[in-house]
């Protein structure tokens, strides 16, 4: 049986990076290439109705080996990585035995892990810990889940253990907000469900952001500078003074566990015409709407300074906090909770900053908590993970399955 290393180094081989702006879906037809490889490992396992839909969806059936009746638990994954460092070629190292020094990722670039910068490092000297050239993200998010989940349909296609149905997915586009706009949870058949998708060991999440995004277009007057006076309108300025209207320290930068920010993510344009792109993030429901009323009403004043049309906006939800929709199903977390002491992990409940499939997905009627994979920094060219903590999220999978048989 093929370890969790194994497939994880195969997994974060195959480029599988996400498009933001792509109007097709998957966004990139690359991700079903890692979708066709799952398909054909879960096949080679014994699972006879794995298949890759139209959309890039994996979806297969972990038959009982039981008649009792038993819930019908879901596990689910992303194939799909951020773009925001490229994730192709990439080229991942074992540092055996880590000795709790930094990190020389790249010698010809200069690219260090350095552990004055990411301290956390240090709780796993004495570990294998897997990380990238320094070129490339790594992409343990979420191919870390995905190989756990892979690891562990291959235990249970081999041995003889009890347990009642599981249903597997691996989902392309979450890093885009896509993930599950054509998930098919009714023919899923899940009770309710997990995504693998946290990150250090330990973490269990069942709140998230609720998520907006604010795409705003600034129109200005473009004319010669040296005849500007009373006439000219500097859609970069006048997009300037919109950020500056906005709470200055209620940014990313500024903010950290329940507290909610507006994040410029994007800006660009001329004199004549800008466009800015922005999400909106906070926990509490009450706050995030009063966060895109301050929003709306900015642009309104400066439509009355500037002329209407000047600033124009297209506000939009991206998802809610799921914890209105776990609550009722609580024992969804508690039984986690148990799994992860059972195995030896200390259990770290804790807020997402930012979203998962499985948030969507309890508005959708399937509930779903979220399961830690083990990976650090995310998104990034020091991303990496430790050997040891995947095997404990295998062993933590194992006996949450064992806990509902």
């Amino acid at each position: 049986m093929k370890t969790v290393v194994d497939r994880f180094l195969r997994y974060v081989q195959v480029d599988t990076e996400s498009v933001p702006e792509a109007d097709c879906f998957p966004s990139s037809e690359k991700q079903k290439n890692l979708a066709a490889i799952l398909v054909e490992e879960l096949k080679e396992m014994g699972v006879e109705d794995a298949r890759m839909d139209s959309y890039g969806y994996v979806y297969a059936t972990i038959p009982p080996t039981t008649d009792k009746e038993l819930p019908v638990i879901g596990l689910i994954a992303h194939m799909d990585t951020s773009s925001a460092v490229s994730g192709k070629d990439v080229k991942p190292r074992i540092v055996e035995n880590y000795d709790g020094g930094d990190i020389l990722l790249n010698e010809a670039q200069n690219i260090v892990l350095k552990t004055e910068d990411y301290p956390e490092i240090l709780d796993y000297k004495g570990q294998d810990i897997i990380v990238t050239d320094g070129t490339t993200l790594l992409g343990a998010d979420d191919k870390a889940g995905v190989s756990e989940i892979m690891t562990l349909c291959d235990f249970l296609m081999n041995n003889p253990v009890t347990h009642g149905t599981i249903k597997i997915a691996f989902t392309p586009d979450e890093e885009v907000g896509r993930g599950v706009n054509y998930f098919d949870v009714e023919g899923f058949g899940a009770e309710f469900a997990y995504t693998v998708d946290g990150g250090e060991l330990g973490e269990l999440e069942y709140e998230n952001f609720n998520a907006a995004s604010l795409k705003l277009t600034v129109n200005g007057v473009s004319t010669h500078p040296g005849t500007a006076k009373n006439k000219m309108k500097n859609a970069l300025l006048m997009g300037m003074e919109f950020q500056n209207m906005l709470p200055a320290c209620e940014t990313p930068e500024h903010t950290e566990g329940y507290e909610g920010f507006y994040h410029l993510d994007q800006f660009e344009g001329t004199v004549e015409k800008a466009e800015m792109t922005y999400i909106i993030r906070d926990h509490d429901r009450v706050k995030f709407e009063k966060r895109k009323e301050r929003a709306v009403k900015i642009c309104d004043y400066l439509n009355e300074l500037y002329g209407v049309g000047s600033f124009e906006y297209l506000l939009s939800d991206s998802y809610y906090n799921m914890k209105e929709k776990i609550e009722p199903h609580i024992h969804l977390v508690r039984n986690v909770e148990k799994a992860m002491k059972d195995v030896g992990i200390e259990p770290k409940v804790t807020a997402i900053r930012g979203g998962t499939d499985g948030a969507r997905l309890s508005y959708m009627g399937l509930p779903c908590p979220n399961i830690c994979t083990g990976g650090h920094n995310f998104h990034g060219r020091f991303e990496y993970i430790p050997v040891q903590s995947m095997e404990k999220v295998v062993a933590l999978l194992k006996r949450l399955v064992e806990i509902y048989s």
